[in-house]
């Protein structure tokens, strides 16, 4: 299974995000350090979910961090978040 798949499925699965954005940006970082030629090792991804409410940005990251830290050993060497709560979204 692709990466981005197990990360979107993860998300879904625990977060019901109202609205889940993942870009593979590994092509932006051919030649730095973690870089595979495969790609799927550089992702951003923006989560909207009512899950984060109360939350500090720390927290929701921390939360997102959790559900992917085996993709994260095996083979995503970076991950920017964007973490909001509906209301922040709009």
């Amino acid at each position: 299974m692709e990466y981005a798949t197990r990360i979107r499925a993860k998300i879904e699965d625990a977060l019901q995000p109202e609205r889940l954005e993942i870009v593979d940006e590994s092509s932006r970082h051919a030649g730095h350090a973690g870089a595979d030629p495969k790609g799927e090792t550089h992702f951003h991804v923006t989560v909207v979910s009512a899950a984060f409410a109360g939350q500090s940005r720390v927290q929701r990251q921390r939360t997102v961090y959790a559900l992917l830290e085996s993709e994260l050993r095996e083979r995503v060497h970076a991950l920017g978040l964007t973490t909001l709560t509906p209301d922040e979204a709009r």
